[in-house]
């Protein structure tokens, strides 16, 4: 098992920049691939991009291609999501997720954080 908490959501004004975090407990964390996906208000969830367990390999969603970094620390258990640049439509809870070695689902979510921008 593995447990996920998310910190950092708040108020942002568009045009600013604000990092995320997603702490790890329970299991080897290097040992996971991790992602982030948001939700907006009446959309379904969607990716936003995943880093590799070394933290070598990132990928993106078109959406945030240039303006989001995901990076992480597994010696503080950690991953980060670094967001510039932000506008309105980034308003979302964004969600952390843990996936196993090469498995195809992530198992594992945070609780989500929330995240506004105001235009």
């Amino acid at each position: 098992q593995v447990q996920l908490v998310e910190s950092g959501g708040g108020l942002v004004q568009a045009g600013g920049s604000l990092r995320l975090a997603c702490a790890a407990s329970g299991r080897t964390f290097s040992n996971y691939s991790m992602g982030w996906f948001r939700q907006a208000p009446g959309k379904e969830r969607e990716f936003v991009g995943t880093i590799s367990r070394s933290g070598g390999g990132t990928a993106y969603a078109d959406s945030v291609q240039g303006r989001f970094t995901i990076s992480r620390d597994n010696a503080e258990n950690t991953v980060y999501l670094q967001r510039n640049g932000l506008r309105a439509e980034d308003t979302a809870v964004y969600y952390c997720a843990a996936r196993l070695g090469t498995a195809l689902k992530y198992a594992y979510w945070g609780q989500g954080a929330q995240v506004t921008v105001s235009s």
